[in-house]
């Protein structure tokens, strides 16, 4: 057969009637728009696989990947639900907030894994790890803190009080007051 073409100086307008003349899908095409009206709206493939749909409660996107091209990425100014955010191949995923904080909240857990490489935190001040009911492992061979300030002796017989750091058999660690030698033995009842 032959193309069918619709041409217009303005726009062409297809409308879908009911029996009483009540329009109830509506498709325009102008010279800046093409608009649906309907109440839904479904875009398909030739098997029939869904591949976006929109209506009054919900838009889908049934295709398997979301991909947003635009140089600024997309913004939801309210949330968003999805099981999974992954990046392309061999590319960097960035969730950044520009100006305020990103939060991130799960009842039962977060877990950040980093199976091939390193885990970097940076802050500009404060770095706080806090455990309100449990406790905080660091499990490790090595354990560095290279820029710990150094004590100094003072001859006008400081006041402050000085503790040293102990580590139990069991890698717990507590603050013991410095005596003339050690003290950490006798307060080994923390490692209970």
């Amino acid at each position: 057969g032959n193309p069918l073409y619709f041409q217009s100086a303005r726009n062409v307008t297809v409308n879908i009637l009911n029996d009483k003349t009540k329009v109830l899908t509506r498709l325009v095409t102008g010279p800046q728009a093409v608009e649906a009206h309907s109440q839904k709206f479904e875009v398909k493939t030739l098997s029939g696989k869904l591949l976006f749909s929109a209506d009054d409660n919900e838009v889908v996107v049934g295709a398997e990947r979301l991909r947003v091209l635009g140089a600024e990425g997309t913004v939801f100014p309210k949330s968003i639900e999805t099981p999974n955010v992954r990046a392309d191949p061999f590319k960097e995923l960035r969730l950044e907030s520009p100006t305020r904080a990103l939060v991130m909240e799960a009842p039962k857990g977060i877990e950040i894994n980093a199976e091939a490489g390193s885990l970097k935190a940076t802050c500009r001040t404060e770095l706080r790890l806090e455990s309100k009911d449990g406790e905080i492992t660091l499990n490790s061979a090595k354990i560095k803190l290279p820029n710990l300030p150094q004590g100094s002796s003072s001859s006008a017989g400081s006041r402050q009080k000085i503790y040293e750091l102990c580590v139990c058999p069991n890698g717990r660690l507590f603050l013991s007051q410095a005596g003339t030698s050690s003290t950490c033995q006798i307060n080994t009842s923390v490692c209970l």
